[in-house]
Parts: C-alpha cells; sequence; structure tokens
C-alpha cells in the first residue's frame, strides 16, 4: 500500500512540473506576441476590461452579491481603464496604477469573506476569480513586457539626444520578456545546428 501512494506523491510531482513549464511556455509566447503587436493587445485588454464591466454590472442585477464588492470591483476596472491610457508604458508611481493594486487586494479580501459566508459550488468560486478578479491584472501583468523595445521619445538628461540615450541604455531591459530569456538562456541547453 505505501508503494503505491508513494507512486502516486512522485506523478502528482511530475505533473506539477509539467503544468509549470507549460505555463512558463505560454507566458513567454504571450509576452512575445504582445511585445510584437503592441496595439492589437492594447485592443484586446481594452475589450477583456469592459467586458469584465458589463459583467460586474450583471452581477449586481441578477445576483446577490455584496454592493461594495461590486463597486470595488468596478473602481478596479476604472483603474485599469486608466493604467490601459498609456499602454505599453506603465508607470509603476501613478496614483491609478497604485490604487489598482490596493483594489485587487480589497476585492480578493471582500471576495474570501463572501465566499466563507455564503455556500457556492467551487465552480462558481473559481469563476468569479478567474474572470472578476485575475484576468485584467494577469493580461495587464504579461504585457508589461510590451514597452521593453519602444523607442524612447524623451531623455531625462538635456545634455544627451535621444538616440545616443536609447543606445547607452538599451541593454538594461526589466520585463516579463526579459526574465524568461535568460531563464531559457541560463535553464535550457544551446542547440547546435548540424550542417550535414
Amino acid at each position: 500500500m505505501w508503494f503505491w501512494s508513494l507512486i502516486c506523491y512522485i506523478s502528482i510531482l511530475v505533473q506539477v512540473i509539467f503544468i509549470t513549464i507549460s505555463i512558463a511556455a505560454g507566458l513567454y509566447y504571450l509576452a512575445e506576441l504582445v511585445e510584437e503587436y503592441t496595439t492589437i493587445a492594447k485592443r484586446i485588454i481594452w475589450w477583456i476590461t469592459t467586458t469584465i464591466t458589463v459583467l460586474y454590472l450583471l452581477l449586481w442585477v441578477f445576483e446577490s452579491f455584496p454592493t461594495m464588492m461590486i463597486m470595488c470591483g468596478l473602481l478596479a476596472q476604472l483603474c485599469h481603464f486608466t493604467v490601459l491610457s498609456n499602454f505599453p508604458f506603465v508607470n509603476f508611481k501613478s496614483p491609478f496604477f497604485l490604487l489598482g493594486v490596493i483594489l485587487i487586494f480589497v476585492n480578493h479580501g471582500f471576495a474570501f469573506s463572501h465566499f466563507s459566508s455564503i455556500y457556492h459550488p467551487f465552480s462558481e468560486v473559481i469563476a468569479y476569480f478567474t474572470l472578476y478578479l485575475w484576468l485584467v491584472p494577469f493580461a495587464l501583468f504579461v504585457s508589461l513586457s510590451a514597452n521593453d523595445n519602444v523607442l524612447p521619445t524623451t531623455t531625462e538628461a538635456s545634455d544627451i539626444d535621444v538616440v545616443s540615450n536609447y543606445i547607452s541604455r538599451r541593454n538594461k531591459k526589466y520585463g516579463l520578456l526579459t526574465l524568461f530569456t535568460y531563464a531559457k538562456e541560463s535553464l535550457l541547453p544551446i542547440r547546435t545546428k548540424k550542417g550535414f
């Protein structure tokens, strides 16, 4: 009996590793797509945010969810629209960005409180968290790498022109795609092509 239990635990570990690798590969691919097609990505994220806003209103009309939870979610979507207005540039010190992050945590608190006090099936709970709380922030998180390759329009230093400032700073990328590229280069072996 103990042997089969050990095999089950090993199987679960292998499945978790495969799922993690699949998610990392999917995120890498999505980050490359967003970096390549920023205008289309902005439109898609805008439509996702609009859809979630409408879903919040429909949830308020048709279900008995707390009004504070719905209002907090609608305010978070308004913050997401404001952050999206300067896409692909994201200012992490922007009041709307900071308020959006705070509202995500507050809305999680409201959701945990509501779902712990009133029974809902697991499928409904995970549907709320996936669509209402995680979809838009996840899309914005993946799109953070979009401004890695965007050409600058202004410079901080007044004595350096835009082009030389860009050339001197282009190796200092800090984004999701850069993290995944670094992980790919450091963890995966390099394949050499054989010439026959």
